[in-house]
């Protein structure tokens, strides 16, 4: 009896609309696909937005955005982008993605194997292979993995999925090259302190201390952010700068490729539990990461031995998968608590001054 792993697919669409950091931590799985298929076609479906960032990946033959929050906000838009992508013929769909859009996306495309996980209930009406995401067992690379099983793809906690590789474009490297040229020698910290959701972020207070900490000690501190964090920005600058001309501020001057050219640059990095914190940790970049909200059994922590979390041990943490608006008990104390002495004190050998 053939089954979905002995077949030669030719044209497959993986569909993962989460956010930036969800996208990036289904590379693992796209190259490890590739691999497997070489002849195939894969085309990848973002969130609107972040497709900048895998224009340049070599496995992709296209990456598509789907502007889930703008203008194909709804089920009629769902409807229509399914019909037409129904007429490009895929032949295998797998989606990472649990919304209800998405499985009526998927049941629209029609492709003859569509792979999705076996909850909610509503993905046994669109898909025709359905596999455990295995929640509470495994990191979220793995439990992407587990989509792979009906075409013979495995990866758990005894045997992990490799480090993903980051293909960058000529336009994004030239101008993480073009900001580096401008800098002064040194040691180079980089920090992005924002997040989609407020209550992962780190007082501002406490990275303008490590930013003033970094820039007594001769390092040059590059401040990333993006549309909407300008002024979590300037007020960390305003805080932290010491006038000696080491500290550049590049709140919203940068594309998503450039922001992850640019860290790709830095010889560390404090971030937040965020979407750029997962720029960082892809590229091996020594990575210092704030986490309140959200926790290691969730799934979503930073690889790899250059990798550290800052955490504080209280009952309340987590206090959900994404964080929220404002702390549930008022205190927010998951990221107060965690000290800038406790952040400095892993960055300081991280750049080496």
């Amino acid at each position: 009896m053939t089954t979905p792993a002995d077949l030669d697919f030719r044209r497959i669409g993986i569909w993962q609309t989460a956010f930036l950091g969800d996208a990036v931590l289904t590379l693992p799985f796209i190259q490890a696909l590739k691999k497997s298929r070489p002849g195939a076609e894969i085309h990848l479906f973002v969130r609107a937005g972040v497709e900048g960032l895998f224009r340049a990946q070599r496995e992709l033959a296209s990456v598509r955005p789907f502007a889930k929050r703008g203008a194909q906000k709804g089920f009629f838009a769902a409807r229509d982008l399914g019909r037409r992508l129904a007429a490009e013929a895929f032949d295998l769909w797998i989606s990472p993605h649990t919304s209800l859009r998405s499985a009526y996306v998927a049941r629209a495309v029609g492709a003859p194997v569509r792979i999705g996980y076996d909850a909610p209930w509503y993905n046994w009406l669109a898909y025709t292979h359905l596999v455990p995401r295995r929640f509470n067992e495994l990191d979220e690379i793995e439990r992407i993995f587990q989509l792979g099983a009906p075409i013979g793809l495995f990866a758990d906690r005894a045997h992990p999925a490799p480090m993903p590789r980051l293909d960058l474009s000529p336009e994004a490297v030239a101008r993480a090259d073009e900001i580096c040229a401008g800098l002064p020698p040194g040691k180079r910290l980089g920090i992005h302190p924002g997040s989609t959701w407020p209550t992962k972020c780190w007082p501002a207070e406490h990275f303008a201390e490590v930013a003033r900490r970094a820039l007594a000690a001769g390092a040059v501190v590059l401040l990333f952010a993006g549309p909407g964090e300008e002024q979590l920005a300037a007020h960390i600058a305003k805080i932290a700068d010491d006038g000696s001309g080491r500290l550049f501020n590049l709140a919203n001057m940068l594309t998503i490729p450039a922001l992850a050219a640019c860290m790709a640059r830095v010889d560390a990095c404090l971030t937040n539990d965020s979407g750029p914190m997962h720029l960082a940790w892809a590229q091996g970049v020594p990575l210092v990461a704030c986490f309140g909200p959200t926790v290691r059994r969730l799934g979503f922590f930073p690889r790899g031995e250059n990798s550290r979390v800052l955490e504080a041990d209280l009952a309340c943490r987590p206090c959900g998968l994404h964080g929220h608006k404002v702390c549930p008990l008022g205190h927010h104390n998951c990221m107060r608590d965690i000290s800038p002495d406790q952040a400095w004190t892993v960055l300081r050998p991280m750049l080496g001054v």
